[in-house]
Order: C-alpha cells, then sequence, then structure tokens
C-alpha cells in the first residue's frame, strides 16, 4: 500500500517505503505547486504520471545519475558538435522546450507532460530553480532539456531531438555550463536508460543517492514560499 497525501501540509513518507514493484512508487496526492515539487526532488522524490491519474510520486532503486567526471562524449558527437552548425542557449525558451518534450513523447508513446506538469515547472522556471538548454539550427528549436537545479545537484525531467544528437549536445553543454558556473556535483537521469548509460551515466542505490543529496543540497537550502492566488 502507498500512502495518500491530503494538498496540506507538504509532506512525504520516508523513500525506503517506495514499493519495489512497480519500482519506487511512494505516494499518491498532494499538489503540484512549487512547495510540494521542491519539497519532493530535496529527498529523491518525483512526480510521473499519466494525465487522467492522481499525482504519483516516486523514489527508484536503483537510480540513474550522471557524474559530470564520468561524462563520456564520443568522437562522432564531438564531430557533429563542432561542423553541425548547430547553436546552444541557456535558460532563452524553458516552455518551449518543455512544450517540445511533451509533444515528442506524446506522438512516439504517450507522455506525463500534461498542462498542469508544463504549468508548475514554468511556475519553477520563473522563481529561478528551472532551467532549460536550446539547441538551435538557425531560429528554428531542434533539441534540448529541462530540469531542477537545488544546490550542485540538477534533477534531469525530459530532453527532445529533432536533429540527430542534439539532445546529446544539450547534455554536454549542460555539464559544461553548471560544471563552470554552479560546480555541479552530479546530474539526477531518474530512470535508466541505454541512451544515458551510453554518455557515462550509472546506477546507484537510493541510499546512495539520497546521501549525496544531503551532502549537496545545502541544509539551510530555502524551499519556495507558497504562491499567491
Amino acid at each position: 500500500m502507498i500512502d495518500w497525501l491530503a494538498p496540506r501540509p507538504v509532506g512525504f513518507p520516508p523513500p525506503e517505503n517506495a514499493l519495489q514493484t512497480p519500482n519506487g512508487l511512494l505516494a499518491a496526492g498532494g499538489a503540484l505547486t512549487p512547495n510540494w515539487l521542491l519539497a519532493a526532488y530535496r529527498r529523491g522524490i518525483f512526480p510521473w504520471f499519466n494525465e487522467e491519474d492522481p499525482i504519483l510520486w516516486w523514489s527508484p532503486d536503483p537510480r540513474m545519475v550522471l557524474f559530470p567526471a564520468s561524462l563520456r562524449v564520443r568522437r562522432s558527437l564531438a564531430k557533429r558538435m563542432r561542423n553541425s552548425g548547430m547553436t546552444v542557449t541557456f535558460d532563452q525558451a524553458f516552455e518551449s522546450v518543455i512544450t517540445q518534450c511533451a509533444e515528442q513523447r506524446q506522438a512516439r508513446e504517450g507522455t506525463w507532460i500534461s498542462s498542469d506538469i508544463i504549468r508548475a515547472y514554468v511556475a519553477l522556471h520563473q522563481m529561478g530553480h528551472g532551467h532549460s538548454v536550446e539547441v538551435w539550427e538557425g531560429n528554428t528549436l531542434v533539441g534540448g532539456l529541462y530540469g531542477i537545479l537545488l544546490g550542485r545537484v540538477f534533477f534531469g525531467e525530459s530532453m527532445f531531438s529533432i536533429r540527430p544528437d542534439s539532445s546529446k549536445i544539450a547534455l554536454v553543454r549542460l555539464v559544461e555550463w553548471l560544471s563552470e558556473g554552479h560546480d555541479l556535483a552530479l546530474i539526477d537521469c531518474q530512470m535508466h536508460t541505454s541512451h544515458l548509460a551510453s554518455m557515462g551515466a550509472c546506477d546507484i542505490s537510493r541510499e546512495h543517492f539520497n546521501a549525496l543529496l544531503r551532502r549537496y543540497i545545502p541544509a539551510d537550502y530555502q524551499e519556495a514560499s507558497t504562491p499567491r492566488r
């Protein structure tokens, strides 16, 4: 059984209470407000649910992460980055990136990035917590990713690619950008994928992951205030 959470106050059960099957399902309910989302990420929890379902919160074990020093850039990708003519920006088109992520996934397999999710993460972006990487071909957005930055941890949420390797280019530039400006310690990739494993991401235990969060997100980090109605 999982816990059902009231909209107030913000509060989660311990992540180790998550189910083994399905892997990581922890709780349902709560709300998609900045307070709920930031409290979740600090505890290694994230929302993932279909639009017709209640809000579902997850903390899988193991957890896929990417340490900056482990980033693998194959020669073919390095060549494409040099010669493709694609350019990269940061935080210039957050809503367009998350919308493209939703549309690309919907076309392939369905998506959890509902209109409510988009509004919630755009709000986090406006507060300075949500960040995006945009890959452009001329004036056309052809790839990108978005996620949440807390302390020295970037919680990756989704990426999309219209041109070959454009999402990989976004990830490489994200690591460079955050390593230079924010002393990046790790990127949370949530679930294992062969795409991310090929770039150096690896699986670690939930216990190890949450210990890293306690280390790299300051104890006095202030979560968002409740938005005004």
